[in-house]
């Protein structure tokens, strides 16, 4: 690794090799040749004098990228494109003259970065899959384990650990849902010319307007795709990359919201994220477990949300049928959303688990809170003995508040109970009140919601995506 030159933390802490693959320049290129065959391929079915023998010569040089030959040759003629075409036709002298013919640069650069997309899409989806299979179980292991609700960061009335993970759940299920369609809508550029006209290629076939209509379609088909899109300038509609974005960035919202629960409940004790045994947690204060993977997820997330507004602003910008502000921007905001993605995912891969629940603390703060919860089911009870509804609440109202005064003002126990029980007019003993504290009695619908919403949504969905499954994170640091 070199020590003299910025290198960009995505590649050597987050991102996982896989994702930075992808994105490389060997992938690139290599795809710009498979390109330029399949244009060779498809012109010389359709008619065209382009010989068998020049397009096996491509082929066997599709994969052999002679890069220093493309570098020496962008230093002269400071063309990106050109260079490769240079180069490609030094090793395959009988196909040269007919490489890239026809096309214009973003014939190979926008097609390219479809295909590209359309991969890092591939490989956000399964690790998504893999998030959304490890909450399901976390959250069915927790389905009845009762704990403290919060509104506001307020104590409300109980869920369970389980239900608050379908939350998360649901988030992701979203996200999976915009992945999907905008993965299975993504489209080629196809061939389409210097201005998205095809008028070089209604010239090569002598105005045979039928031959060029089947050159997008043949390509998108040797390509893998279902086909390119109908109209364009010179590139495809940059909007298309301010929709990849936009899934980027709403999966790095989901992951967001899911860590700063986490970091919170790990505050309060209750819930954990994995913690190495020679893991340092602060370099002052050595008893700390600091949360510092949710951190990093929320950290990452903020990155992609923002850079999100990139291919936005891209697309709102481009002039006519062709601007050339886009690709720098392009070459940084693409890899880096779907790098620093691919980087939440892992980290949420980790996290979830290797979750630690700790249900003691969980079970203690929800009693500590639950009298003040249970009081409408209290006055209910107390009716039943001939109590008056409108005096008794009222009663527990003033009760509610003295007790709460002690909690907060005299750092005692929650003794509401014990005030209810030393009224007559409620007609309760302390042991019928405490009878009524089982948590499992105030989380509502809880368990049951996670059993049919795993059973009749998350599962269907795991089992469609089965072979996705089986994704292990590694993370760096």
């Amino acid at each position: 690794m070199s020590t003299d030159r910025y290198v960009s933390p995505l590649s050597e802490r987050y991102a996982s090799s896989d994702m930075q693959y992808i994105f490389s320049p060997e992938m690139k290129f290599k795809t710009w040749r498979r390109l330029w065959i399949a244009l060779a391929e498809t012109e010389q079915e359709l008619g065209l004098e382009i010989t068998d023998e020049q397009i096996a010569e491509l082929k066997a040089h599709k994969d052999d990228i002679n890069f220093e030959t493309a570098k020496e040759r962008e230093k002269l003629v400071r063309h990106d494109v050109m260079s490769h075409v240079y180069a490609y036709g030094v090793q395959c002298p009988r196909a040269k003259g007919i490489i890239h013919l026809g096309a214009t640069s973003c014939y190979v650069g926008d097609n390219t970065d479809i295909i590209v997309m359309a991969e890092a899409l591939k490989l956000v989806k399964k690790k998504l899959v893999n998030v959304m299979d490890k909450l399901a179980k976390f959250a069915d292991s927790y389905k009845d384990l009762p704990t403290l609700a919060f509104t506001h960061f307020q104590p409300a009335q109980p869920t369970t650990v389980g239900k608050r993970a379908t939350l998360w759940l649901q988030e992701f299920l979203l996200d999976f849902e915009d992945l999907c369609y905008v993965s299975d809508s993504l489209k080629l550029l196809g061939s389409k010319g210097t201005t998205g006209t095809q008028a070089s290629f209604l010239e090569l076939f002598d105005g045979d307007q039928e031959k060029v209509n089947q050159i997008d379609p043949m390509i998108a088909e040797k390509m893998g795709f279902e086909g390119c899109y109908a109209v364009s300038g010179q590139t495809y509609s940059r909007k298309v990359d301010t929709r990849v974005a936009n899934v980027l960035a709403g999966i790095a919202a989901s992951a967001y919201k899911m860590s700063n629960d986490i970091r919170l409940l790990q505050h309060l004790k209750e819930v954990e994220e994995p913690f190495e045994k020679n893991q340092i947690g602060s370099s002052a204060m050595a008893y700390k477990r600091n949360p510092m993977r949710s951190e990093r997820i929320g950290s990452l997330a903020r990155y992609v949300m923002i850079d999100a507004l990139n291919p936005a602003i891209t697309s709102a910008t481009q002039w006519f049928e062709r601007t050339l502000d886009d690709s720098a921007n392009k070459r940084l905001s693409i890899p880096e959303a779907f790098l620093a993605t691919d980087g939440i995912l892992d980290l949420c891969l980790n996290v979830v688990d290797g979750l630690v629940v700790y249900d003691k603390v969980i079970t203690k703060r929800l009693m500590s809170e639950l009298p003040f919860m249970a009081t409408e089911n209290i006055m209910m009870d107390a009716v039943k003995k001939g109590g008056d509804r409108q005096e008794l609440h009222e009663k527990i109202r003033t009760l509610s508040m003295e007790a709460g005064a002690n909690v907060k003002k005299e750092g005692k126990e929650n003794n509401l109970l014990e005030l209810i029980a030393a009224d007559p007019s409620f007609q309760l003993s302390l042991e019928e009140l405490q009878a009524a504290m089982d948590p499992a009695k105030y989380a509502g619908c809880a368990p049951d919601q996670v059993k049919r919403f795993l059973t009749e949504v998350i599962r269907p969905l795991l089992h469609d995506n089965r072979d996705l499954l089986g994704v292990e994170a590694e993370i760096h640091v």
